[in-house]
């Protein structure tokens, strides 16, 4: 297969990525009966379960060897995985709490966050459109909160917790779905031992009080978390960076759209504003970030062969 199609299929399974992770709220809303915490734990379990087999078949334990030879690399999973957690629990209860707009801005103010974090911890330089570009969301955050009269406390809960989880991965250099494996082998124990509390006549209805449409969806959801995963570690290594920073955007904006139109939560002209202020931040941002990689292409694509023709 030649570079070219190899980078075109690369595009299609990475904007394919991001449309499930867009539209993964209907997944989640149709569990609504069952508590948060259970479906988050049942997430983990399944997804799990999943990936392991799936590295296994793969690659036996090659994966766990490349990962334990790293020095300091099984103790960030630990933390990273801890964060994922958080972040997959605050989101399941925000989208069957009736807050899908708010974990929409959560993911749209992700990549600015990402920004002020690498500046804070990683001692990193910004141009001066980055800073414009904070500056906006900063702006829009400040209006919402005004508004609202407290901070979007789950959408800062998703995007920091999120931009920690990145900010932890960047610090090992492990596969994608290698490094969710061992999180998932950190946290499938305290899951499961929560589960089993919880059917130990503490709320629990897996495979008895649940309906069996509840207990397939319960199931499935590994593979709604699973697949995208492993969708996005096939699809970007094969597309420059800049086009997956666009290409992130897709979630968010199908999610605000699932919020407003199918679930019919308030979207009135004093929210849109807050939004429109960090919709300007994130154009700025894009724009600079895309600019940028177009004046390193000829190096890229020269050395690593990654230009989408």
């Amino acid at each position: 297969m030649s570079a070219s199609a190899m980078d075109r299929r690369g595009l299609l399974i990475t904007a394919l990525t991001f449309v499930l992770w867009g539209v993964v709220p209907l997944y989640w809303h149709l569990l609504q009966a069952v508590p948060s915490f259970q479906i988050m734990a049942h997430r983990v379990i399944w997804s799990g379960l999943l990936v392991v087999v799936w590295l296994l078949l793969k690659d036996g334990l090659g994966w766990l060897r490349t990962i334990k030879a790293q020095p300091r690399a099984l103790p960030t999973l630990l933390f990273s995985g801890l964060a994922i957690a958080f972040n997959w629990g605050l989101y399941i209860w925000a989208v069957n709490a009736g807050h899908v707009v708010e974990t929409s801005l959560g993911y749209f103010i992700n990549p600015l966050i990402n920004v002020v974090m690498g500046v804070l911890i990683l001692h990193e330089r910004l141009s001066r459109a980055q800073w414009i570009a904070v500056a906006f969301a900063l702006l829009g955050v400040s209006w919402l909160t005004w508004q609202a009269g407290s901070p979007p406390w789950i959408a800062l809960g998703l995007a920091l917790s999120f931009a920690t989880y990145g900010l932890l991965r960047k610090l090992v250099a492990v596969d994608a779905v290698a490094g969710l494996g061992v999180e998932s082998l950190y946290l499938f124990v305290p899951a499961l031992a929560y589960l089993i509390w919880c059917e130990a006549g503490h709320g629990g209805g897996f495979l008895h009080q649940f309906s069996l449409a509840q207990d397939l969806l319960l199931i499935f959801g590994g593979v709604v978390t699973a697949i995208p995963l492993i969708g996005f570690a096939y699809g970007v290594k094969r597309i420059p960076l800049s086009v997956v920073g666009l290409l992130q955007y897709i979630a968010p904006t199908i999610q605000l759209l699932i919020g407003v139109l199918v679930f019919k939560e308030p979207f009135g002209s004093e929210r849109m504003l807050g939004f429109a202020a960090i919709w300007v931040g994130l154009a700025i941002f894009a724009s600079d970030s895309w600019l940028r990689s177009r004046r390193r292409q000829p190096v890229v694509a020269g050395s690593a062969g990654t230009a989408i023709d």
